[in-house]
């Protein structure tokens, strides 16, 4: 079955090469891993001690950040190696990373999984949530090094519980120890007789209480707010944007908005600037002094959004309608209350806080309009929403705390 799998791995490769020819974000895809092997012997040293950490792509790299900067201050000797496979992830935080040495990660063939330990030769390797690779996990296994998986989550519907999932079973079974995110998973992993596990919670709930630490003050938004009342739309699609659009223009209130869509590409700034029907500017052209009747602000850039939470009474978080449920957590920490679209299962802070009435699921236009008229015409009612969502991440934080303690028995 393995040489199965590495052929098929293998022949996937050689076709992306054909697609990177017409597709920009396939050609970043493959030109990143040629170029793999080559940095790490530039950055590497055989007497370097590494630390590798993977992650799929952002989001899988912010759940891991909390375990990084751990390392970084409690193993200054170390390198840490920080591995992307999509290039939404690696392009983000090639520079910005506080890791040492960041790149691709080599696709998972027995030649390319080789040639990578061989030069980076890990003392341990931590992936992240859902990132599990055969071939890799084989050879780290061979070679005596600590794998572990954090902020896992498993599924019943998943391979490994099949029938026909030995393989990808066997896989999962390489891993020196697992940390995961809840009952379920234990008891899934249990199941198929895994008993190196531990239920930790999940690493974003970390990551998101040290926002509160931070500055996290923008002149723009002392400017626009004031003492306003202003709902904030985070990470929106063209689905959510048809609800927040209709609320804005038919809103008799003096609210100020915020819309941060997911696409910042011009053509669809333009598109949703010019369907606002109230005094409307992008924030890459911002005056200095911001019209007093300016109602909504579009943000057009990237890396603002959390910031911008903090000011907000209210929260929507897109993707419910659309892909998939953006980040509920990091607008959550702040004490606000926060709606989303329908589709949140799967998402298991999404799933916790909906049921503890801190996360408002619509559905419609309807049900959008009651909702954020409930909580901006509401002030008490608001505040206490919101408390139920910065009290939860309080209870629940502290999945890296005990994620530490492990990794110092293996390092």
């Amino acid at each position: 079955m393995r040489f199965i799998y590495s052929l098929i791995v293998s022949l996937v490769w050689q076709l992306l090469k054909l697609i990177a020819l017409a597709n920009p974000k396939i050609a970043k895809f493959v030109s990143g891993r040629k170029q793999v092997i080559k940095t790490l012997k530039k950055h590497l040293s055989k007497t370097d001690k590494v630390v590798w950490i993977h992650a799929a792509s952002l989001g899988e790299y912010e759940q891991g950040l909390p375990i990084l900067e751990k390392l970084k201050k409690d193993y200054p000797e170390h390198k840490v190696l920080l591995t992307f496979f999509s290039p939404s992830g690696y392009e983000v935080k090639k520079d910005t990373s506080p890791a040492d040495i960041v790149t691709y990660l080599p696709l998972d063939t027995p030649q390319k999984v080789k040639s990578f330990l061989n030069v980076s030769n890990p003392k341990m390797a931590i992936f992240i949530k859902y990132e599990i690779w055969p071939n890799y996990l084989s050879e780290l296994k061979k070679r005596n090094t600590p794998t572990i998986l954090i902020s896992a989550r498993f599924k019943s519907d998943k391979i490994f519980f099949k029938s026909y999932g030995r393989f990808m079973r066997n896989a999962l079974k390489k891993f020196t120890y697992l940390y995961v995110q809840d009952l379920k998973s234990l008891d899934l992993l249990k199941s198929i007789g895994m008993e190196n596990v531990t239920v930790t919670g999940d690493t974003r709930l970390d990551r998101v209480s040290e926002i509160l630490k931070r500055n996290n003050s923008l002149p723009f938004m002392d400017q626009f707010c004031k003492q306003t009342k202003c709902l904030v739309a985070g990470s929106t699609w063209p689905d959510d944007e048809v609800f927040l659009i209709d609320y804005i223009n038919n809103s008799k209130n003096d609210e100020k908005y915020i819309i941060a869509p997911h696409n910042i590409k011009e053509e669809h700034i333009q598109s949703l600037k010019n369907s606002i029907q109230r005094k409307t500017l992008c924030y890459s052209s911002l005056p200095e002094k911001i019209p007093k009747e300016t109602a909504v602000i579009i943000i057009d850039t990237i890396g603002l959004l959390t910031k911008i939470y903090s000011y907000a009474t209210v929260a929507y978080v897109g993707g419910g309608f659309a892909t998939g449920l953006h980040n509920t957590l990091e607008p959550a920490v702040f004490g606000i209350p926060v709606i989303i679209g329908p589709k949140y299962k799967g998402f298991l802070e999404a799933e916790d806080l909906v049921k503890l009435g801190g996360v408002i699921p619509i559905s419609n236009r309807n049900e959008f309009f009651n909702s954020a008229n409930s909580l901006l015409n509401d002030e008490q009612k608001c505040t206490k929403v919101g408390e139920i969502n910065s009290q939860y991440i309080l209870i629940n934080k502290g999945a890296s705390i005990q994620i530490m303690k492990g990794i110092r028995t293996l390092i």
